[in-house]
């Protein structure tokens, strides 16, 4: 594999000679009156070069080659122009604006848009949704916010920003969803490069896929699959953002691009930083202070051992659309966290204090696109990622806390400490986890024709991972096991377009490969008693395979059929298998791989548009047959261990659902967005089939926008936003009959929280200000058994945009 990427390079290399120059042409398509036509379609006629203008109009085509050529725009409702215009050393970049005439005879007929590249990518088959970052940026948002509100996704936190986070697909959780930055596992970037940490400017685009990944992606997602992609966009520009608020926390981003016309040279970089103090207040049962006697007395307490801190970026140097490749990038990434620890798995009577983790990361990448190369049809993209991470979990003080932040006294009043001398069983630690790492994924396309087309995917990632602690004995760190995972995936796909366009289909077939070694040195006697080192060594090589298919049938324009299945595999992760002290983990090297029979069937509705009424309706029935399901013990009792977790085969089971979105907009002021998912899940434990616990089977989200325009300036623009999130209640526990006392506790109760926003743009549209208020009511807000989650906060941000077309 080096061997071969070594060659490839080279040949892009030597194609680097002779770069045939290209031009740009950019512009904006508005009506009569000036009001921006999105989604109008603008095409370079003879060169299959076209795109969809964005919410503003505007639009930008690159890659045209030297000559003459003709660019033509049609827009439902307002017919089509065209403009000539040529391209050549001294007119590379061409600005070229259109204003159409809206044809009057149409204003009572129900027209279709033209497909936007999210409505594109969602009526190709497969159950997703293209999550657009571009207004949420603008606001005090995070990434893990916004997939929230996406119907069937539900992320649940555990406490406020950078706690731990899960994410569940139509019930499927955990780590059978999987997560990708542009195709590349998250995983391999480590715990301080995560979404609790990426800015949505950073983010171009987010896919998420549920139950039938495609091939492309080429990982062992059950579940599901969350794609990032961050902005490629080969033109200059430059965002900077800054945002304070509730809990001290205060998070900024800045990411800029700069590309040479000539040359085609390009610089991109990207940087954030987030801290918060996450000191909100907290109640409930085990929230108490403990004094003479025993005495429990019920208090509201502020978090007073849970800080957060993240910084991180990416730099890369490359070229971008040139003769040789479409992108070309050489680059580094680096990230640092900081995360104190409050709590085990649950929110208990003694908190802990002065626990904390930190991890870094440090890598190196290399990216390569280009369509088209060396023959018509042949794309190729290569994202590789080569470095170290490292995590360190410090846990000395051995004084327990009560949750005013003062030391707990026992039913005398003495103050006291724990017998194993930390805040977690265990035993102190100065624990290190040091990993090498590596990711490549290559894809390879060939488009025989405008009807079949081949593509063969390949995913590697590799775990060198090496436990430390500066605790134990010299001889215990000398005589220091190893972890080690590495994981091949391939796929090969064929895709079908057929009937004027009306029939995709996407058939697939998945391998996966993973080994995974243990090396534990012990001291043994050889047959002279004398004291000898051995390792002791347990290793696993397991192959499976998979399958699926995707399929699209366009009724009409508007009313589109989706099918989707697949036979998919789970392997289980580093940290399922050895553990991690960090997360509370505990290992477990036997557990066996998951896997599922997924099947979607579901429909869309639009996009219609009457008048200046824009609507879509969406939906999606689903089952999820799972076997060997990993996921937290299933507790059938009242005692529960509140500190550490393992991970476990629960069983076999079926998940089945029904998730269904609507949106609505009228006259691109207001917006209207609502989804609703309820499913089951049950499992045989035992021989008897249950509820799964610790799941919210029913979701509700919804949002309103409302933009006014020229209310303070001339220009500028107004927007005011409402969210909610509705919850019903679930329980960590099976059911334990009708006749019990003290399962209450485990209840997580049903919950509605809402958020309001408004953001202000200023006449020049470089800077937006807007404020945020989360869970409005202060409402006690849980993911997870007892973890309660920030109240009522405030935020301000201001964003600073300038792009040059």
């Amino acid at each position: 594999m080096k061997n071969l990427l070594t060659a490839f390079l080279l040949i892009i290399c030597f194609s680097a000679q002779g770069q045939e120059a290209f031009g740009t042409i950019f512009g904006k398509a508005i009506d009569a009156s000036g009001k921006p036509l999105p989604y109008a379609s603008v095409l370079v006629e003879g060169l299959k070069l076209g795109v969809l203008t964005d919410d503003n109009g505007a639009y930008s085509i690159s890659k045209i080659p030297t000559g003459k050529h003709r660019v033509v725009i049609s827009f439902i409702g307002y017919g089509t122009r065209s403009k000539s215009f040529e391209v050549n050393e001294s007119a590379s970049k061409i600005k070229i604006d259109f204003t159409l005439q809206e044809n009057v005879e149409n204003l009572n007929e129900v027209t279709v848009n033209g497909k936007t590249k999210e409505t594109a990518l969602e009526t190709e088959g497969f159950a997703v949704n293209a999550i657009k970052t571009k207004e949420a940026s603008l606001r005090n948002i995070q990434t893990n916010e916004l997939l929230n509100t996406t119907v069937g996704v539900k992320i649940r936190q555990n406490g406020g920003l950078g706690s731990d986070v899960s994410y569940s697909l139509n019930g499927l959780s955990g780590n059978s969803v999987r997560i990708f930055i542009d195709g590349i596992p998250i995983s391999t970037y480590g715990n301080s490069f995560n979404l609790n940490s990426i800015p949505p400017s950073m983010i171009k685009q987010i896919e998420v896929y549920k139950g039938v990944v495609p091939g492309h992606l080429a990982d062992d997602a059950l579940g599901g699959a969350i794609n990032i992609m961050l902005h490629n966009d080969a033109k200059t520009n430059f965002n900077a953002s800054i945002s304070y608020g509730s809990f001290n926390t205060l998070q900024a981003s800045v990411n800029g691009l700069y590309r040479l016309e000539k040359s085609g040279f390009t610089i991109k970089a990207s940087l954030f930083h987030n801290y918060s103090a996450n000191d909100y207040k907290v109640s409930g049962r085990s929230v108490v202070v403990t004094g003479l006697g025993g005495v429990q007395t019920p208090i509201t307490a502020k978090r007073f051992n849970d800080a957060y801190r993240s910084t991180g970026g990416m730099a890369q140097i490359g070229y971008t659309d040139v003769k040789w490749a479409d992108q070309f990038f050489i680059g580094i990434t680096g990230s640092d966290d900081y995360k104190e620890v409050q709590h085990g798995a649950f929110m208990t009577i003694t908190p802990y204090k002065d626990r904390f983790l930190e991890s870094d990361a440090l890598l190196g990448s290399i990216n390569y696109q280009k369509i088209d190369l060396f023959t018509k049809g042949l794309d190729v993209n290569i994202n590789g990622l080569y470095g170290k991470r490292n995590r360190a979990v410090n846990d000395t003080v051995a004084w327990a806390y009560s949750w005013n932040g003062e030391r707990a006294i026992d039913f005398r009043g003495d103050e006291y400490q724990y017998t194993w001398g930390s805040q977690q069983e265990g035993g102190p630690t100065l624990a290190k986890i040091k990993r090498n790492v590596a990711s490549i994924r290559t894809g390879m396309s060939y488009a025989i024709n405008d009807n079949h087309k081949v593509l063969l995917n390949h995913v590697y990632s590799g775990i060198d991972r090496e436990d430390s602690d500066a605790l134990r004995s010299v001889l215990e760190n000398t005589f220091q096991g190893t972890r080690d995972l590495h994981k091949n995936i391939y796929s090969l796909t064929y895709e079908l377009t057929a009937f004027d366009e009306k029939l995709k289909a996407s058939l697939f077939g998945k391998h996966y490969q993973q080994k995974t070694t243990s090396v534990d040195p012990a001291v043994e006697q050889d047959a002279n008693g004398n004291d000898v080192v051995a390792n002791e060594v347990v290793s696993s090589n397991k192959n499976y395979d998979g399958y699926g298919f995707a399929t699209s049938y366009a009724i009409i324009p508007n009313i589109t059929l989706l099918a989707s299945a697949e036979k998919a595999i789970r392997l289980p992760n580093e940290t399922e298998i050895f553990g991690n002290d960090g997360d509370n983990v505990v290992a477990n090297s036997s557990i066996d791989p998951e896997s599922s029979n997924n099947y979607n069937l579901g429909f869309r509705l639009g996009s219609f548009n009457i008048k200046k009424h824009d609507f879509t309706i969406s939906t999606n029935v689903f089952t999820r047959n799972i076997k060997d399901r990993i996921g937290l013990p299933i507790e059938t009792s009242l005692n529960v261990d509140d500190e550490l977790i393992v991970y476990v085969n629960q069983g076999s089971g079926t998940s089945k659902g029904i998730d269904a979105q609507l949106n609505y907009s009228y006259n691109s002021n207001f917006g209207l967005n609502f989804n609703i998912s309820r499913f089951d899940l049950k499992i045989a434990n035992q021989g008897i089939e249950i509820d799964v616990p610790n799941t919210p089977f029913f979701t509700m989200n919804g949002s309103l926008r409302y933009s006014f325009k020229d209310l303070l300036q001339k220009k500028s623009r107004l927007n005011l936003f409402y969210t909610m999130y509705f919850t019903d209640e679930f329980s960590f526990l099976t059911s334990q009959g009708s006749n019990t006392v003290g399962d209450e506790f485990f209840k997580v109760p049903q919950q509605l929280a809402q958020d309001f926003g408004l953001s202000y743009v200023f006449p020049n549209k470089k800077l937006v200000m807007s404020f945020d208020i989360k869970n409005i009511f202060d409402e006690p807000v849980y993911d997870n058994l007892s973890v309660q989650k920030p109240g009522r906060a405030f935020y301000l941000k201001l964003n600073y945009t300038i792009n040059k077309f």
